[in-house]
């Protein structure tokens, strides 16, 4: 099956024969047939899929067949973070660039002002973090009463950072019957909530077993005593050559500590989070694309945000709280096909988090010693005592229950309480991030 036989319109069929891209994937082959067919369509898929193409390639011809002078957006969508709102605004364009139609991407940390200029000129698709979203709609900027076609990208992030409230504050603003696309790596209570209140009997396109990883990216995890991860790592990369690196960490001030010390060891390094500017993230994930520096410490705000062609080796520096993180974080490698490998420095305190990871996945990874960084545990041991299954055995299937979003790093204690108390509520600096 190719492209041609989709039923793509010329214009879009040169743009993606221009990328490279000569068939199409899984996702692509499912979910292209059944938005030209104006079904609403729920989609799950491990990033590094194609899955920002499965909903441009049609929703741009949809809206390049019904051609309207209307100034106001006819498609939006809807991102947890600045970054990948860029991204999926670029991938419009590019494989738009032959249908004339008009784009935009609207997001916080950069001024506002140039944002309503582009949307007084008018727009056709219209690419927005939720927060900077009802930004504009407050002031009045943006009309939302024509759009014909919503996506939702990365709905599972987006709850997870506490932007339940803001996407429904948006449902209110778009007309009630309109198209529905609605994407998400990991499923869980919430996200069946959410797409039952959205979706209208959708089309259900699933591409990879629910909350797994990639079969391309190759996962280890080596033991290390506590205080040794840096250096652990600073002899991974040196040893191993490693010239394009992604880590990640769980707090701010651990990415840019992490960054320091290895700049210090004379390895090129950059950090990424909530609380740079947007122009300061721009420059370090350009130098990092570019090769000026060869590792990038980033927080899980970047997560869903990255897509960086030919990225070898993404390391979990810090395990996630959350372990459906661990699988959008690894996901940053083993891309479009390509393989990758996922590292993991494991402490002894982090043995229960490594524990659900692998409860997650259903699955050991492999675990490790690194020469000269011997630690003074087992995780094979761990796993003995605490009778978990061979490695490969399925775990029973059980249903997942609800939980509450994971704590944003940017959220203080009396936000946290606050969401503990009422579910799904975002708190401030969590919406900020993504504004």
């Amino acid at each position: 099956m190719s492209f041609e036989n989709l039923g793509l319109v010329p214009g879009l069929l040169r743009a993606v024969a221009q990328k490279g891209y000569t068939d199409p994937t899984p996702i692509q082959l499912q979910a292209i047939p059944a938005v030209l067919e104006g079904r609403d369509v729920m989609g799950g898929a491990q990033t590094g899929t194609g899955k920002t193409a499965a909903f441009a390639l049609p929703v741009l011809q949809l809206l390049h067949e019904r051609r309207s002078h209307d100034r106001r957006p006819r498609a939006l969508v809807l991102t947890p973070t600045r970054e990948l709102a860029a991204q999926v605004h670029d991938s419009f364009d590019t494989y738009g660039k032959e249908l004339r139609l008009r784009t935009a991407v609207i997001f916080g940390g950069v001024n506002i002002n140039p944002q309503i200029e582009r949307l007084k000129k008018g727009v056709d698709i219209l690419v927005a973090c939720p927060g900077r979203l009802l930004d504009h709609a407050g002031q009045k900027t943006v009309d939302l009463s024509a759009v014909e076609i919503l996506i939702l990208d990365e709905a599972d992030r987006m709850l997870d950072m506490g932007f339940i409230h803001d996407i429904r504050r948006v449902l209110k603003l778009l007309p009630p019957r309109r198209q529905n696309l609605m994407f998400s790596a990991t499923y869980s209570d919430e996200i069946r909530e959410l797409a039952n209140g959205v979706l209208h009997q959708p089309a259900l396109v699933e591409v990879a077993p629910r909350n797994t990883a990639a079969e391309t990216v190759n996962q280890v995890a080596h033991p290390v005593s506590k205080g040794r991860k840096a250096e652990m790592l600073a002899h991974l990369v040196v040893s191993g050559d490693w010239r394009r690196v992604l880590v990640f960490t769980k707090m701010k001030h651990g990415a840019n500590r992490l960054a320091q010390y290895l700049v210090k060891e004379g390895i090129g390094a950059a950090a990424i989070h909530g609380n740079k500017s947007q122009s300061a993230r721009t420059k370090a994930l350009a130098d990092f694309k570019n090769g000026d520096v060869r590792v990038l410490v980033a927080t899980d705000i970047a997560a869903r945000g990255l897509d960086i062609d030919q990225l070898p080796h993404v390391v979990n520096f810090e395990l996630p709280h959350v372990p459906e993180d661990y699988i959008h974080r690894i996901g940053r490698t083993g891309r479009a096909g390509a393989s990758g490998e996922a590292v993991s420095l494991v402490t002894q305190e982090e043995q229960p988090l490594f524990a659900a990871i692998e409860r997650l996945l259903r699955k050991h990874i492999p675990v490790q010693t690194v020469p000269g960084f011997e630690a003074d545990f087992s995780l094979e041991a761990h796993r003995t005592a605490h009778g978990r299954p061979p490695a490969n055995r399925p775990l029973p299937n059980r249903p997942t229950p609800p939980r509450s979003p994971a704590p944003s790093e940017n959220a203080s204690p009396a936000s946290r309480n606050r969401r503990r108390r009422r579910r799904f509520r975002p708190s401030g600096p969590v919406a900020d991030a993504a504004r």
